[in-house]
């Protein structure tokens, strides 16, 4: 059906995609790059936070805000509210769709009835590869940990899917998710820089308010060591290259440097011919030797606080997740129990 023709025309396939979307990571970005690149117009469907209770367990993020989330991905064409947990035929038919998409994991109803049954019956379904090494089960588990062992945990006896702690980063994914477009002559550079930890709809809101200062958004990234240094405990949650990916995938973000300096420096601004510096309204802790690591972009006038309008940060969510604690660890031992039971065909009847 992809690049098929109807009467002499291009006929555009519409590509369907679903699901839970909870604490949108690069592996829900990986699965929504995939889907779009069989067809021409990606929807993607979000299930109420209702539907999500039933079959899995308390969502992380309110529906609202895993809405925005998937709206500011950048290969996400148009969003649907409260599409059901079951993928129908009448859904495909009523947004006009060609299949559905769905990574290689498993998904299963409350009773343990697989979510795609009908679609894929109906040979409207295709798979694409789930990103390996992470899932929003495993940044829960990483969260209540909080302990360093999120960057080199034993993935053995665990689910292959929700248990696998290791992403392995390589050149060709960041090249995926990059779109490789240089500034144009006369755009307006913005410069970024931050933790960009458990990407989330701050992070989001920020950017987008970003953006709308100038042409082109570059956003710097600090290393491990610099975020644990200022953040403290044991952050960042995700380590760098986790983090490249959640903000290159963002709409509203330009490039991504990775592992860039503290301090804003004038080599860099020149480098990247920056016109505009812009903070949040989080406070920023001095450099190592006591000094603004805004000071060069200030005494230039090339310095912005702007105010998002959101106050969602990194602490925040994990306090969600340590003040419910145990029902997150309910969930997430519920779903890696029922995915090993499938996996090694124990699972009971319904």
């Amino acid at each position: 059906m992809q690049n098929g023709y109807q009467n002499g025309k291009h006929k555009k396939v519409r590509v369907w995609c679903d699901g839970c979307y909870d604490m949108v990571h690069f592996g829900h970005a990986n699965s929504l790059r995939q889907a779009k690149a069989l067809g021409d117009h990606l929807i993607v469907g979000v299930h109420t936070d209702e539907e999500i209770r039933k079959h899995k367990g308390p969502p992380v993020f309110t529906e609202e805000e895993r809405l925005k989330m998937v709206k500011g991905i950048k290969w996400v064409d148009e969003v649907v509210e409260g599409a059901p947990y079951v993928t129908t035929l009448e859904t495909l038919d009523k947004y006009n769709c060609d299949f559905c998409v769905h990574g290689d994991d498993i998904t299963v109803t409350a009773d343990g009835q697989d979510t795609y049954q009908l679609v894929k019956d109906a040979k409207r379904y295709k798979e694409v590869q789930r990103t390996a090494g992470v899932s929003t089960t495993d940044l829960v588990g990483r969260m209540l940990l909080l302990t360093r062992n999120h960057f080199r945990q034993d993935s053995s006896a665990r689910s292959p899917w929700t248990g696998c702690c290791q992403f392995l980063p390589t050149t060709q994914k960041i090249i995926q998710f990059s779109d490789g477009i240089p500034p144009k002559e006369g755009d307006k550079i913005i410069y970024v820089a931050g933790a960009y930890d458990l990407f989330h709809v701050g992070h989001l809101d920020f950017l987008q308010k970003a953006r709308e200062q100038g042409d082109y958004v570059i956003v710097g990234l600090h290393t491990d060591p610099v975020v644990n240094r200022y953040k403290g405990s044991n952050y960042p949650i995700m380590n760098l290259h986790e983090r490249v990916l959640s903000v290159l995938a963002c709409k509203y973000v330009s490039e991504v440097v990775i592992g860039a300096p503290y301090k804003v420096t004038l080599d860099l601004m020149n480098h990247f011919k920056v016109d505009l510096v812009i903070h949040g309204q989080t406070p920023v802790m001095n450099d190592e030797d006591g000094t603004d690591p805004y000071e060069v972009p200030k005494a230039l006038g090339k310095f912005i606080n702007i105010d998002s309008g959101n106050d969602m940060t990194t602490d925040k969510i994990v306090d969600r997740i340590i003040r419910n604690r145990q029902e997150f660890q309910e969930r997430n031992q519920k779903k890696e129990k029922k995915e090993l039971e499938l996996l090694n065909g124990t699972a009971k009847p319904n």
